[in-house]
């Protein structure tokens, strides 16, 4: 399994911000994992500061370094911002869309839910985390899956009017996608123009 599966609390330290989603252990150590990690570091080179940001974008949501370069020299391909409609194509996941609906706590487990046939994309059920969500689908929680404990307690008080391109319904634990997010609407502190000038040079 070549997906990450160390200790999340390391990348959010490598970063200095909550990726993976242990705030406690960052506010308690907050300084840079490993042996010199508190010591005073050089300062990162331009090319640096462009790979730490790619890095950043595969380890939120979640993309091996292969699915990461065919999903931007995609974007590359499509006209308009290449660096926007990257974001847009990531967050068209449809692991991530479960966990921006409040099914799951953590893309991790949207992921595992993807995986374990706990979601369906208008009535089918799909399998594939990576399955690109089109604008007008619906995803839910398959019949038999809704009274999961995981999926209940993440749902329990979601606000799910925090974000403009998903239209929740309760009744039927679905969400309809209405369309590709706008930038502005993205919660990423991704500076995605450093990744399309990282894979330019």
């Amino acid at each position: 399994m070549a997906r990450y599966i160390g200790p999340k609390s390391r990348i959010d330290r490598r970063f200095g911000e909550t990726i993976l989603g242990s705030e406690k252990v960052r506010a308690r150590r907050n300084f840079p994992p490993g042996q010199h990690g508190n010591n005073r570091r050089r300062k990162t080179s331009e090319y640096g500061v462009m790979l730490a940001e790619k890095q950043k974008a595969k380890y939120t949501y979640g993309v091996l370094e292969k699915q990461f370069r065919n999903m931007f020299e995609k974007a590359a391909r499509t006209s308009g911002i290449t660096g926007e409609i990257l974001l847009q194509n990531l967050e068209s996941r449809l692991d991530n869309v479960v966990f921006r609906m409040g099914i799951a706590p953590t893309r991790r487990a949207a992921r595992q839910l993807v995986n374990h046939r706990h979601i369906t994309v208008d009535g089918k059920v799909v399998g594939i985390p990576s399955y690109s969500v089109s604008p007008g689908q619906i995803v839910g929680v398959r019949e038999r899956s809704k009274s999961l404990e995981v999926v209940q307690t993440a749902l329990a008080g979601f606000n799910h009017s925090k974000y403009p391109w998903i239209e929740w319904d309760e009744n039927t634990k679905s969400g309809k996608y209405l369309h590709k997010p706008e930038r502005a609407d993205i919660p990423e502190t991704i500076k995605e123009q450093l990744i399309v000038e990282l894979y330019s040079k």
